[in-house]
């Protein structure tokens, strides 16, 4: 049974980060009726608000729970992470704050994503926060995210950070701003030592307003397409009934929501390009294996995946580390992993604790501390497809780590740039020994191999719906998708290529660009 309710003008399917901003902002507008669906829970737990406790969350139904393809290169499958609650990502993620450098954005204009390079940008960075701290000229004040850094700084995270200044790095001021190489404290989401998520941030001071409706436990179906244009969405929550959050119920079956307006895609790398395929948008020859009837051909939905890898160096400590009070990275680097790279390609994260990967060799919580190196600006590229026409299956993804070897000879310099700062005297005091890769791994083959078995995901997946004006674009520079009237992307999924940081910073800048677009 389909049961079908009101008509909206705005629908935004996906409460994460970006569906989180998008809805609070156009909902500023009292004439606006605005519906958000969220497939997650709107319940947080203490888990989520503490700090600490971020890696618990990837074992929970906050989290999707979408594993990779065997990947080609390693012969591994890898987990994701992607959040199924409302303020998604940003209500499990690790909290760091940090925009890319102003490079890696440059590189979207001159691609052709026409007018979202850094400086046009940098109006929507500084409006999504509130860094009294900072520079004002480049940092935002009283916007609805109050970052700074962790306060006080973990004692062996500073003796790591004086290690890098100690071999030659350069110590940066804020190097979460996106002007700056080198080593310093990156900003962190976190407020009176409790998690700051999109949905506490944003949300949360707007779901008095009677013009804002939340679903949550709403599965998304499909988009409703009729003449080139999207009109309205069909979903079901878990219990087959489509009550929403503070707004008009309705029955049992699917429910059909009408727009007015323009519906916004905003469920993330995985789940818009998964959303769009599922309503028949999309490479037509996937879709008709996949039992899709197709809607419209666009064949760069779900490819230009790309993700951060990400690979450690882990130490046994010589004394007991103290246990960390905030997200336990609480300082980075960004670096050239060689002489002649045009741009700062690989990212140094200062760990309080041990490595994530479980063996033999890794000490205990309190026994040890982890430097790990990710390529920031990976070449290898990847797909996500749909496992079946069935909406509840999660979709087949390979980003396809290490595809290209350039990402592989980056991650090596990496770890060798790693073992330089474990190896320096401000950390004598804390060094106890290598046991990952272990002093015996020196070659660049023991390395590569080391990397292939070990190498994880940094839960920054990207590009699925990526902006551009080519054959391959999704949605143009207005987030339009290309063909179909009424529907707008606006998350990590648009990003045409990675930036050179944690992403959350920039799925927040796209969001407050695109509530500009969607309200003008």
């Amino acid at each position: 049974m389909q049961v079908i309710t009101e008509s909206y003008d705005f629908v935004v399917v996906g409460g994460g980060t970006a569906g989180s901003v998008i809805a609070a902002r156009l909902s500023e507008n009292g004439n606006a009726r605005v519906l958000l669906l969220e497939a997650g829970s709107a319940e947080s737990s203490h888990t989520m608000a503490a700090p600490p406790a971020w890696p618990a969350l990837l074992e929970t139904a906050a989290n999707w729970g979408d594993i990779t393809v065997p990947q080609s290169a390693t012969g591994t499958s890898v987990s994701l992470a992607r959040g199924r609650v409302l303020g998604g990502g940003s209500s499990i993620n690790a909290m760091t704050f940090a925009r890319g450098h102003r490079s890696s954005y440059d590189a979207w204009a001159a691609d052709g994503a026409d007018g979202w390079g850094f400086d046009d940008l940098l109006p929507y960075f500084k409006r999504s926060e509130n860094a009294p701290a900072r520079d004002p000229a480049l940092r935002g004040v009283g916007g609805p995210l109050t970052v700074a850094p962790a306060r006080p700084p973990h004692p062996v995270v500073a003796a790591l950070l004086r290690a890098a200044t100690e071999i030659g790095y350069r110590r940066a001021s804020d190097v979460s701003g996106g002007l700056e190489e080198g080593f310093g404290w990156t900003d962190l989401n976190i407020v009176d030592g409790r998690r700051q998520s999109a949905a506490d941030a944003y949300l949360a001071p707007a779901l008095h307003r009677p013009n804002l409706t939340v679903v949550t436990g709403a599965l998304v179906h499909r988009l409703q397409v009729r003449n080139g244009r999207c009109v309205g969405v069909e979903y079901s929550t878990g219990n087959g009934s489509g009550a929403a959050g503070n707004g008009a119920g309705a029955g049992s079956g699917t429910v059909s929501v009408g727009c007015s307006g323009e519906v916004v895609l905003t469920a993330g790398t995985i789940g818009s390009a998964q959303l769009l395929m599922l309503s028949g948008i999309g490479p037509q020859a996937h879709l008709r294996e996949a039992g899709v009837e197709v809607v419209l051909d666009l064949p760069g939905v779900g490819a230009n995946l790309h993700d951060h890898s990400i690979a450690y160096v882990v130490y046994r400590s010589a004394r007991p580390v103290p246990a960390g009070a905030s997200n336990h990275g609480e300082a980075i680097g960004l670096v050239r992993s060689r002489l002649g790279v045009p741009q700062p390609d690989l990212q140094v994260l200062l760990v309080d604790a041990p490595g994530h990967m479980p063996s033999a060799d890794v000490p205990e919580q309190g026994q040890g501390y982890t430097i790990g190196v990710s390529p920031m600006r990976p070449r290898s590229r990847g797909t996500v497809r749909l496992a079946s026409a069935e909406p509840s299956a999660l979709p087949v993804v390979d980003p396809n780590y290490f595809g290209d070897e350039r990402d592989l000879t980056t991650m090596v310099a990496g770890l060798r740039l790693a073992r330089q700062i474990g190896q320096a005297r401000a950390v004598a005091d804390w060094r106890g020994g290598e046991v990952q890769p272990g002093r015996d791994v020196d070659s660049d083959a023991g390395l590569r191999a080391y990397v292939r078995r070990t190498a994880a995901s940094y839960l920054h997946p990207v590009g699925t719906c990526r902006i551009g004006d080519d054959a391959l674009a999704v949605v143009d520079a207005d987030l339009r998708v290309r063909g179909v009237g009424g529907l707008r992307v606006a998350d990590a999924s648009v990003l045409p290529s990675i930036p050179s940081a944690n992403i959350i910073a920039t799925v927040y800048a796209v969001a407050e660009r695109a509530a500009d677009m969607l309200r003008s």
